[in-house]
């Protein structure tokens, strides 16, 4: 999906004790989201975006286009212009500490959405609102674990990565390795990032069937990727989840589509929906209460059955 640069203001009544005007004045919220390189992120920003709307917040977003320098740009503006809080959703872990100082020097509170940052500074931001990525990962693991159970011969895996040095990426193929090293029988032949995008998943499964002759499995850190590696797999005259099981993260529609048709055989879910969430935490930030310092959302995983079931009911 091709990104492209978005701006909103959501505008409505607030709640916030103003710093500097009444008490009706609104809270102002700087935004610096990834980009819109999935169906996943797409339904994250209609989420920020409509809770922001509902919760009386005034939303300044930008759209970073995956690019690390693009969200520093975003929050140093937020920063000019003096807005109450920020939230992102960081590209990559590292290289933030510097413009978190700033933020903080400016007395501007952080809330880090979805992925975190690798800072040994915990207080350059109040929280973080997103899923257990290592988990994901496990979850995925651990079904493939039980799925080959009955297999008497090696079990050859391709994993495509997420974008490299985010933490999602990072933390599904830590969780999956950890899981899988139960069955030594589960093997891991190659790994290569396709960037959380449909075309991504596509072009590395094309390089994954080229170099490799036997591939059983395909472990994609995305819906995305795992929808690519499906294009990728028929076009090669190979039957996508039965000539190769295709084990993917998010449960995105489209993703859920696939799987109810049976060209997914398991999705590990990684809810978008985190505005509200998140809308709540920068009151309750503001306001002086103490939040966690890290908060978790519920998810669930879905078989074939399960998401045809669900996907009549799906939002995202």
């Amino acid at each position: 999906m091709a990104a492209s640069a978005l701006a909103l203001t959501a505008c409505g009544g607030g709640t916030q004790a103003a710093p500097s005007g009444g008490a009706d004045k609104k809270i102002v919220m700087g935004f610096a989201q990834v980009g819109a390189e999935s169906g996943w992120r797409t339904a994250n920003t209609k989420s920020v975006q409509e809770s922001a709307k509902t919760a009386g917040i005034d939303l300044k977003f930008s759209d970073a286009q995956q690019k690390q320098e693009n969200q520093i740009k975003a929050i140093r503006s937020y920063i000019q212009q003096k807005v109450d809080v920020i939230a992102f959703s960081p590209v990559v872990e590292s290289g933030w500490d510097t413009v978190l100082k700033e933020a903080k020097d400016a007395k501007i509170p952080v809330i880090l959405t979805d992925r975190a940052v690798d800072s040994a500074d915990k207080s350059l931001y109040k929280t973080f609102l997103g899923s257990d990525f290592v988990l994901e990962g496990k979850k995925a693991g651990e079904w493939l674990v039980a799925e080959s159970k009955s297999a008497t011969d090696t079990v050859n895996i391709v994993e495509i990565q997420g974008t490299t040095g985010s933490a999602p990426a990072n933390d599904r193929k830590q969780g999956f390795e950890e899981a899988i090293k139960a069955d030594p029988k589960l093997k891991i032949i190659a790994s290569q990032s396709g960037d959380f995008t449909r075309s991504g998943g596509k072009q590395v499964m094309e390089a994954f069937l080229k170099n490799n002759a036997d591939i059983d499995v395909v472990f994609a850190h995305n819906d995305d990727e795992g929808l690519g590696a499906i294009e990728a797999i028929e076009a090669a005259g190979k039957v996508p989840g039965k000539d190769i099981k295709i084990i993917t993260i998010d449960a995105v529609k489209d993703g859920m589509t696939a799987l109810s048709a049976g060209k997914i055989n398991y999705i590990v879910e990684c809810s978008p929906l985190l505005g509200t969430q998140l809308m709540d935490l920068a009151k309750k930030v503001l306001a002086g209460e103490t939040v966690p310092e890290r908060v978790v959302t519920e998810e669930t995983t879905f078989t074939q059955e399960q998401a045809t079931k669900a996907l009549p009911t799906r939002q995202y």
